[in-house]
């Protein structure tokens, strides 16, 4: 298409000039509607033009003066050329006023895309999630170039130290692509290999035509199955500072107007176009600030990892000091994200407007699988206590049971002698008999009481009365054979085994709670990053109930974080339905859900997350992460 050049109908001067050059533009009289529509345009006019519209900047004006005039003259004209001058002078003028619009354009065409890289650079640096990360580079780089197709490739390293390419993603305006997730040889057979190993920028006018000589070749698969043709290619290997290769990028069939779609190959053959060397620099750019992204996305992906086996690792030492609680940490973990994602969609209610990021459940999924990181700090016979009494210690009730009985019948049998001794053989018979019956009759109490001890050692609930024969036990004394006083149980061991209710003593039910404290005091060292740095203060927080009947603190519900009293159910759930703690048995689903109702009624935990949680099932969670993806979940509205 020739370029315009327009004048001013009422000036015989601007006519003149604009026929001189009719053989080499396009020429046409001058109108607002012409000015208007944005095609690059030179105007003729006299000095003394009156009905020139308003200009715009695809606009240049060249004035025809008379060279005698002193001006002044408008600051709006490109060129001035005197009245009459021959067609040389008036062509020159207009080629550069042409020229100044190309380069005009040019520079606006690189502002705006150096504003285009520059916002790109900003996208892929906040952007997280790594299939996004991707999407957004090819997208942007097909739009950079009006690219109507383009994939992805990632360089993956085997544990061997094999490298290979992974065919990431693929995107294609004008057909449908079944996508499918698959590797490649890095070798120098496929474009995308050859570019990755050699590191240099590829652009074939061709696909099917390469330079005479190369090494690679196109894999034809995908335009025999449907029908699309490739022509040009520019494939670009992603580079970073460091000049390693982590992917390439390569983008197919540049077209006039990225809206346009290939429908057929003639269309093809119509519109696609060879990629341009300005291509070459927008795209080699683009891939570098991508290679930083994905190196950046991947390096953070390997210590999320790290982090994550860290977690894992702690919480596996941790459980090892008590292995009758192994998986109680997941467990609640997965029941406390699964009853946050609940929340985080409901529509109703008292949690209706809140709102869980993916870091802000990653943060609770963290804080749940920590949440009695402090056991470290409790003494282990106290953390694994089964019964009332320690093991040793009711050993030392059962031997100072049978010293008890060794005294008893040596008692007896002193008792004996003495009669023989003092009344010899009259009536022994009879008195030997009520000794005999008298030492059984101890014996037999002391076995009844010892069962008693062992029953009462028990972590179950205890009837008053067992209470109070336990406490007659501590203080009812035997008689041995030298005439001391033994008792079978100490006051100390009378207290432990009136326990009323589990195993532990107010002592070391204190000790217990302390876990919490410690856990806080152990997370609070840790350097967490902004986004997980309410780790310990969630963690802390599980045990306090919402009368501020809970510990450490005696918190109340107002200054309990949501996501603790979230943790809290879940912990209370698993507590009671695990078979696997050696004080008391495992509770079915139905009665571990009644009991918390029991403490919703009592105003403990939280009515409205409680029905969430037995609403929607979530007590059910425990076998699997159930943190959903990045798309499943709902944006937050804070």
């Amino acid at each position: 298409m020739r370029r315009r050049v327009l004048y001013d109908a009422s000036s015989r001067a601007a006519a003149a000039a604009a026929h001189l050059l009719a053989d080499e533009y396009d020429v046409g009289t001058l109108s607002a509607d012409l000015v208007s529509d944005a095609v690059p345009t030179v105007l003729l006019i006299e000095h003394d033009s009156r009905h020139v519209p308003q200009m715009g900047r695809h606009v240049r004006m060249v004035a025809l003066v008379d060279p005698a005039a002193h001006g002044p003259w408008s600051a709006a004209w490109y060129a001035l050329v005197p009245v009459g001058a021959g067609r040389p002078l008036v062509a020159s003028a207009v080629r550069n006023a042409f020229a100044d619009l190309e380069a005009g354009a040019e520079i606006a065409r690189l502002d705006r895309e150096l504003s285009e890289l520059n916002a790109i650079g900003i996208r892929l640096s906040a952007e997280r999630n790594p299939r996004e990360l991707l999407e957004t580079i090819l997208t942007k780089a097909r739009e950079t170039t009006n690219s109507d197709a383009g994939s992805l490739y990632l360089v993956d390293e085997a544990a061997d130290g094999t490298r290979h390419l992974r065919f990431a993603l693929a995107q294609n305006d004008s057909v449908e692509i079944p996508f499918r997730a698959t590797t490649l040889p890095l070798t120098n057979d496929s474009v995308a290999g050859h570019v990755a190993l050699t590191g240099k920028i590829l652009n074939l006018e061709d696909a099917y035509a390469p330079p005479p000589g190369a090494p690679y070749h196109i894999n034809p698969a995908f335009d025999e199955q449907t029908g699309y043709r490739t022509r040009s290619t520019l494939v670009v290997p992603m580079r970073t500072p460091q000049g390693e290769t982590i992917g390439v990028l390569q983008l197919i069939n540049c077209k006039p107007d990225f809206a346009l779609r290939l429908g057929t190959r003639e269309e093809t053959e119509r519109w696609v176009k060879p990629f341009g060397v300005r291509h070459e620099k927008l795209v080699g750019s683009l891939a570098s600030q991508a290679a930083v992204a994905v190196a950046n996305s991947r390096l953070y992906d390997e210590i999320r990892q790290l982090f994550e086996g860290f977690v894992q690792a702690s919480v596996t030492a941790i459980e090892s000091r008590d292995p009758t609680t192994s998986g109680h940490s997941f467990r609640v973990a997965n029941l406390t994200v699964g009853l946050a994602s609940v929340v985080d969609h409901v529509t109703t209610g008292p949690y209706a407007s809140l709102r869980f990021t993916t870091d802000e459940m990653m943060e609770l999924r963290y804080a749940a699988l920590l949440h009695d990181f402090g056991k470290v700090g409790v003494r282990e016979q106290v953390l694994v206590k089964a019964k009332k009494l320690h093991p040793a210690e009711l050993d030392r009730i059962r031997q100072r049971a049978e010293l008890i009985k060794r005294g008893l019948q040596l008692r007896q049998a002193g008792e004996k002698i003495d009669y023989l001794l003092a009344k010899g053989k009259r009536r022994y018979r009879e008195h030997g008999r009520a000794l005999d019956e008298k030492l059984r009759a101890s014996l037999t109490d002391l076995d009844a009481s010892l069962e008693r001890i062992v029953l009462a050692n028990e972590p179950a609930i205890l009837p008053r009365d067992f209470v109070e024969e336990i406490e007659r036990l501590a203080r009812r004394s035997f008689e041995d054979h030298l005439g001391g006083q033994q008792t079978l149980i100490t006051p100390e061991e009378a207290s432990t085994l009136a326990i009323p209710r589990g195993s532990l003593t107010p002592d070391e039910v204190r000790q217990i709670q302390s876990h919490v404290v410690h856990t806080y005091q152990f997370l609070a060292h840790i350097p967490w990053t902004k986004e997980f740095r309410r780790i310990p203060e969630i963690a802390r927080s599980h045990h306090e109930k919402l009368d501020g009947s809970g510990y450490p603190y005696g918190m109340k519900a107002d200054e309990i974080p949501v996501q603790s009293k979230i943790m809290a159910i879940a912990d209370i759930y698993d507590a009671l339905t695990a078979g696997d703690r050696p004080y008391k048995n495992a509770v079915p689903p139905d009665t571990a859900l009644d009991i918390l109702g029991e403490e919703r009624r009592a105003g403990r935990i939280d009515a409205a997350l409680l029905d969430l949680f037995i609403d929607a099932k979530v007590y059910g969670r425990t076998g699997a992460d159930v943190i959903p993806q990045e798309g499943e979940r709902r944006h937050p509205i804070r």
